[in-house]
């Protein structure tokens, strides 16, 4: 990463959730043409689209079911979730209504889900950005010696304003004061292709005197006059040859001019009239779950004490007593083990994962009393390895199980074997042969991916079944059941129920495919489960159809299949892949790419393209499923970075660097391009000869728009945001995951103070457990000292929040929307 400045603030803001269904949509007036059209959904930061789910089938009460997850990299006012109507023979969509929800009020619903009433999509509501006006009111002596008062009116700049048809506006402004019997308008100029135009224009209006006027020393305008007087700055985007289209406005009271010598504020634009309408007609409801997270990370230096602590857990006896374990306690009844997503990617990014998850694996493994329930339940340990798998597995997963889920989704072979849910004209004999080859190809795929599995999960594993057989030294099969336990039920099985969660499809499965993945699910569950090697394993079944399945297979050989795989992710042997990686699809999506002018002839320009990144090459199509255009490997790219908005005046571009010319790339919306940087970047960070630095800007008129250097081959001018990865746990933002440890720790300060006091408490040391059984403490001493740091480290913290507090003022952050707010 970048180095960052010693004395910045970074606001970093992330967006979770899921859509999931809606209710009795269209109005509920006149006919109701919905019945015949396929809807979807779509997420929008203020007016730009940064989510769409996939369309699904004709219902006015569809389920979703989708759920989503990005970081959210600019800043934003509002919220905002549309359904459509999918339109019929390649007419428009129609939108049927919307959620909006404001940034400030997000809080109000976080982690929890909420029906909200579907609102009318107005165009002249839908705005976004903010105007900063300078206003002021001066005496005028007239050609004819009469006083009079002028207005003066200045628009400074705007920000924020949205995409038309994806690209920067062509926004002008118009001026007006309006009052009872007046409405004088002016105009500035067009500023062209800019979202954040400068207008610095003065605009002078003469305001009428009262007829009884009377010659003073210090000219007021009279009270009736500044009620009834307003200034309305309306923002527009020049349509050329098309309709102008309206961006926001904003209305101001001369009367608050009174006792401002000057006023100077930024406003928020607010929809035309100010959106007040009559009731509107019944739209539906929209089913939404919505975690909105603010990071306020504070300079790295910052978090050295806290830091320093949580990475000393592992070596902390009891594991119990560490700072880590008592954060998992602490918000245990809260947010579950939530809190320990950020304590493993920190311990992971330090390479003290490994002994951390040991120790706590061992200590639940003292409380396990039966070794067939080894590592079944929902505990620190496991969510901890859980997580781990989740980090450093993504990539493992692809490899493994995208090729056949791809198959599975594209075929979509009916593979119901419930007699009760077949429908009419299904064969079961059929379906069951389709399922039964499903699941061979899954099974197959996995037993054989050793040679792809994490060194990391691998050492983890080792460390489990050498646990396990120490616990159950009686027990020769414990020591595969602790392995398998993990990487078949909490892992294989969970990736195909829901591939969608573990970007290995892009959206939440049709039912029908959904039954069929839960089928193959457990069925891999029990072909990979190692309670015992006994044929007690179809007594597992409580459907017969699923008994009478699983017989297919031939289970002696399926045991030794799984006990070969066991073996190889959890023992000490190197692991070589065997033959020529296959070649798989991280991503790919519809884009705009510029012309990279290899040829002398010809026009440098913007033309849609279809964009695939694979673990082996880059490629760009005209479309979807036709030749490439050009083909460039992954061992070529040296780097991926963000393009400066002004080097084409188009927002949401990113250029790959590599052997020849850059490839410069607009992406759909701000997501979407973290997204290709992601997936590009992580796919070449082992390459050799990567930049270390890069042009922001791009090269044309004969020289870097950045720099103004005019050598093509110069040297970049700026450092590149991502170097040499040598693996994953250098790509993990250490002070954000130490904040958001920080923020859970004081969300639960409560909790914690509850522990130290079941410490301190004499009953502990008695050993009588009543006043700390919600806590786990094995040594009241060592854990009361670790919380009484903590609670130091704790408060120092939040004292340099407090302190820093105020210069916040950053990217990712935007005023309350109260209009006037004079900053």
């Amino acid at each position: 990463m970048a180095e960052e400045d010693d004395t910045k603030i970074r606001i970093l803001q992330s967006l979770r959730g899921k859509i999931c269904e809606a209710k009795n949509l269209g109005p509920s007036s006149g006919p109701n043409r919905l019945r015949d059209l396929c809807t979807f959904c779509t997420i929008s930061l203020d007016q730009e689209e940064v989510y769409r789910t996939k369309v699904y089938e004709k219902s006015v009460s569809p389920f979703y079911g989708e759920d989503f997850y990005f970081e959210i990299p600019r800043p934003f006012q509002c919220l905002s979730f549309y359904v459509y109507a999918k339109g019929m023979f390649q007419i428009r969509d129609l939108p049927i209504g919307k959620v909006a929800i404001r940034k400030e009020d997000l809080c109000n619903y976080c982690g929890k889900e909420n029906w909200f009433q579907l609102q009318p999509v107005d165009p002249h509501s839908e705005v976004q950005g903010k105007v900063h006006l300078e206003m002021k009111l001066n005496e005028l002596i007239t050609e004819n010696g009469s006083i009079c008062q002028q207005l003066v009116v200045q628009i400074i700049a705007c920000q924020g304003l949205p995409l038309i048809s994806g690209q920067n506006c062509d926004p002008y402004a118009t001026v007006t004061l309006v009052g009872p019997a007046r409405s004088d308008q002016k105009k500035t100029k067009v500023k062209k292709k800019t979202s954040d135009p400068q207008f610095e224009e003065t605009f002078h209006f003469e305001v009428t005197r009262s007829s009884s006027y009377k010659g003073k020393s210090h000219f007021h305008v009279e009270e009736e006059d500044i009620e009834k007087l307003e200034i309305k700055v309306e923002l527009w985007n020049n349509g050329n040859l098309a309709q102008d289209v309206f961006l926001g406005e904003t209305r101001v009271s001369v009367k608050i001019l009174r006792n401002d010598h000057i006023h100077r504020a930024w406003y928020l634009l607010q929809p035309k009239g100010n959106g007040t309408k009559s009731k509107p007609d019944d739209l539906g409801s929209l089913r939404l779950k919505v975690t909105y997270t603010e990071d306020n990370v504070l300079p790295s230096a910052y978090y050295t004490a806290l830091r320093n602590l949580m990475l000393k857990s592992p070596d902390v006896k009891p594991i119990s007593a560490s700072a880590a374990h008592v954060l998992g306690d602490i918000c245990r009844e809260s947010v579950g083990y939530e809190a320990l997503l950020p304590v493993v990617r920190l311990l992971l990014h330090h390479n003290r994962l490994l002994p951390f998850l040991t120790s706590v694996a061992a200590l639940e493994l003292e409380n396990t009393q039966e070794a067939n329930t080894i590592f079944r339940g929902n505990s620190l340990a496991t969510r901890c390895i859980d997580d781990m798998m989740k980090i450093v597995g993504r990539s493992y997963l692809t490899v493994t199980l995208k090729p056949v889920l791809n198959e599975i989704f594209e075929s979509n072979k009916t593979c119901e074997i419930d007699p009760v849910k077949l429908k009419e004209g299904d064969n079961v004999e059929v379906n069951k042969e389709n399922l039964q080859g499903y699941v061979q190809k899954v099974f197959t795929s996995i037993t054989q991916s050793s040679s792809s599995c994490s060194p990391l999960m691998c050492d983890v594993f080792r460390s489990l079944r050498q646990l396990a057989s120490k616990r159950f030294p009686a027990d020769p099969h414990v020591q595969y059941s602790a392995v398998s336990s993990f990487i078949f039920l909490r892992f294989f099985a969970v990736a195909v129920l829901s591939p969608h969660t573990f970007q290995l499809r892009s959206h939440h499965p049709e039912p029908e495919i959904s039954r069929t993945l839960t089928l193959i699910s457990k069925t891999i569950q029990s072909l990979g489960s190692w309670g015992s090697l006994s044929k007690n394993k179809l007594a597992s079944f409580k459907e017969t159809y699923m008994y009478d399945f699983f017989k297919l297979f031939q289970e002696d050989e399926c045991i030794e299949k799984v006990k070969k795989f066991l073996d190889e992710i959890s023992s000490n042997v190197s692991k070589e892949s065997s033959g020529v990686e296959d070649s798989f699809v991280l991503k790919e999506g519809e884009v705009h790419k510029r012309a990279q002018g290899r040829k002398r002839i010809g026009k440098k320009n913007f033309k849609k393209r279809w964009l695939r990144v694979t673990n082996q090459e880059l490629s760009y199509h005209k479309q979807k499923g036709k030749e490439a255009l050009c083909v460039i490997p992954v061992k070529n790219i040296l780097s991926v970075e963000k393009l400066e908005e002004s080097a084409f005046n188009r927002k949401n571009m990113f250029q790959v660097i590599h052997s020849e010319k850059p490839l410069y790339v607009q992406a759909g919306n701000c997501v979407e391009t973290n997204s290709w940087i992601e997936v590009l970047s992580q796919v070449s960070r082992c390459n050799p000869g990567r930049l270390s630095t890069f042009h922001p800007s791009a090269y044309v008129g004969g020289f870097w728009l950045c720099c103004k250097e005019t050598n093509e081959s110069a040297p970049g001018c700026k450092p590149c945001t991502t170097t040499l990865l040598a693996n994953i746990q250098l790509d993990i933002d250490c002070d954000r995951e130490t904040e958001r440890i920080f923020s859970f720790f004081s969300s639960n300060r409560s909790r914690l103070q509850k522990m130290e006091d079941a410490c301190a408490g004499m009953s502990v040391y008695l050993g009588q457990q009543e006043e700390c059984s919600a806590f786990t403490i094995q040594d009241p001493k060592e854990t009361f000292r670790t919380i009484k740091e903590l609670g130091e480290v704790l408060d120092d913290l939040q004292a340099l929040h407090d302190l820093k507090g105020a210069l916040t003022d950053e990217p990712g952050t935007i005023e309350n929307p109260i209009v006037g707010k004079t900053v």
